[in-house]
């Protein structure tokens, strides 16, 4: 954001699906500075127009100015306070448009401010608001009128009136028109984000996201220094069940895997489809016993599977190899390497184990001058 920028809107954040709350902040902030030139543009030209204006023309606009600096002021940069501040400048232009019809009554264009007024709550604060702001306004042209000053004929008045509940009509439509598309995009944004970080064949989040979560997972939780565990999953002679029976079998099993993983992890864990047959899952908060605990349940759970496929069933198991995290600045590429380590030491060791990876022992000068 450029300099210019950050001096008018502050600083501001919005998230991805905060794009309508991020308009509606920067249309108020630029709103409320151009309430800001229009009156001290009106002051000036009502100076140097007028030879001895009447001093009770300069209150309600000068009043207007100073509301909206300090709401300006006290809008930037806090994105919470954006309806609270919408609503105190709807109250505020809408008494400066009071103020105008009973002040000024040689001005029949005075009338005008009312019909912008509208517009402007719809993109602000919403249809029932913008309802609210149109029949109230539409109510006091009618109601207030036979006190203005210099009220106006009756063909003036409907014509007000008709104009006002018409302007309201078509902006009440195109809010909710226009909200309808807002919300049908984002939804379908989301599914594509969805679509573009899952595995299509096992549910489970695909390389690229489930390596993106964890990097974001290991940057949040840097500083606590908790535990957490990494297990790496590698189905015994998948390609044996490939060439025997056939790529659709093979899937078919990937299938079975990717439920029982799914189901056999907490909400707060993460899995993910990594390789052909190899799986990982993030474990936060977990240390070496709960991890292996968990390791071993979802050992168990493929061993039992024995999925069904062309009337066939087969008899799986898989190598689970448990690295744990947490306590050192690692990378995820770090943890996922000594897990991958661990679950080569179960295939070594005969298949259908897990194994936990232990760091090689360090060696001291004294040993080495043994």
């Amino acid at each position: 954001m450029s300099p210019f920028k950050q001096f008018i809107f502050g600083a501001a954040q919005f998230q991805e699906r905060e794009e309508h709350l991020e308009f509606q902040y920067r249309f108020l902030i630029v709103l409320i500075l151009a309430v800001i030139a229009a009156v001290a543009f009106f002051l000036g030209a009502l100076l140097w127009v007028e030879v001895d204006p009447s001093p009770a023309r300069f209150v309600a606009p000068a009043l207007n100015m100073a509301v909206s600096l300090a709401l300006w002021l006290w809008l930037r940069g806090h994105k919470e306070r954006l309806q609270t501040a919408a609503w105190v400048l709807e109250a505020v232009c809408f008494a400066v448009c009071v103020s105008a019809l009973v002040l000024v009554p040689n001005d029949a264009l005075r009338i005008i401010w009312l019909f912008i007024n509208v517009p402007c709550v719809y993109i602000l604060l919403g249809q029932k608001a913008g309802a609210m702001v149109t029949l109230s306004s539409m109510l006091l042209l009618l109601a207030g009128n036979p006190f203005f000053v210099a009220p106006y004929s009756g063909t003036e008045l409907v014509d007000a009136v008709m104009g006002m509940g018409l302007l309201g009509f078509l902006f009440h439509v195109y809010r909710a028109r226009s909200m309808s598309v807002y919300h049908r995009l984002q939804d379908s944004k989301e599914r594509l984000r969805a679509m573009a970080s899952t595995d299509v064949l096992t549910g489970l989040l695909n390389a690229r996201a489930y390596y993106e979560r964890c990097d974001q997972f290991l940057l949040a939780t840097r500083r606590k220094r908790s535990p957490f565990a990494v297990l790496f999953i590698d189905l015994d002679h998948f390609k044996a069940i490939n060439d025997r029976h056939g790529h659709a079998v093979g899937d078919a099993v990937l299938q079975c895997v990717g439920r029982l993983v799914a189901q056999g992890i907490r909400q707060s864990d993460l899995a993910g489809r990594i390789g052909g047959e190899e799986f990982s899952v993030l474990l936060p908060d977990t240390d070496a016993q709960g991890a292996l605990v968990l390791a071993e349940a979802l050992r168990r759970a493929i061993e039992a599977a024995q999925p069904e496929a062309n009337g066939l069933r087969l008899s799986i198991s898989a190598s689970i190899g448990v690295a744990l995290g947490g306590m050192a600045e690692q990378t995820m590429q770090d943890i996922q390497h000594q897990a991958d380590l661990a679950m080569y030491e179960a295939k070594a060791a005969g298949r259908n184990r897990i194994t936990l990876f232990q760091p090689p022992p360090q060696v001291t000068p004294a040993a080495l001058a043994a």
